[in-house]
């Protein structure tokens, strides 16, 4: 059912997605989505962390290949998030405004944002100076910059080559 509430929102926005159109689309009966998520907000919970453990998990095995300096660990970095915003479509900030809306974005935002926070700070600890607790706040500032730039490629501004390009050096200006 995320799969196909995934493709409800990249075709059709996520105004569209409601319990009762994910079950109709996904061939089931309203009772299972509805029992499975219990509400839109559910649904929306659901799907921002199913494309948040995609967007990580990408991440996880492209930094499980080889040693590598800082300026390819920052470009690996910027490029596989860049990937991973563009190969979303923009649903992941589709359904960050849609959580939003229903008021719910922040504890889920706030839980993910740590995580995400803590792998980079964790893959850019070895090459930076910094005490960890600098080094995670700036990693925080550096994954805001990142979803920016993020927008502003997936607005058309610049293509994914130029935003992991400016991601990449500001990951390693960041942290040294």
């Amino acid at each position: 059912m995320l799969d196909v509430a995934r493709d409800i929102i990249r075709e059709e926005g996520a105004d569209r997605l409601t319990l009762a159109y994910v079950a109709e689309c996904s061939g089931v009966s309203k009772p299972i989505a509805y029992d499975h998520f219990g509400t839109r907000t559910g649904l929306l919970d659901a799907l921002y962390r199913h494309l948040d453990a995609q967007q990580s998990t990408a991440l996880r095995a492209a930094l499980a290949e080889g040693e590598r300096n800082l300026t390819q660990t920052a470009k690996l970095l910027a490029e596989t998030y860049m990937h991973c915003s563009a190969d979303s479509s923009g649903e992941w900030h589709a359904v960050s405004a849609a959580l939003a809306g229903s008021g719910a974005l922040g504890q889920v935002h706030q839980e993910l944002l740590d995580d995400y926070t803590a792998l980079f700070a964790s893959t850019l600890a070895s090459y930076s100076p910094i005490p960890n607790d600098e080094l995670h706040r700036r990693c925080v500032g550096l994954i805001g910059a990142g979803e920016a730039i993020a927008m502003t490629m997936l607005s058309g501004h610049c293509d994914e080559s130029e935003a992991a390009k400016s991601f990449a050096a500001l990951i390693e200006g960041g942290v040294i």
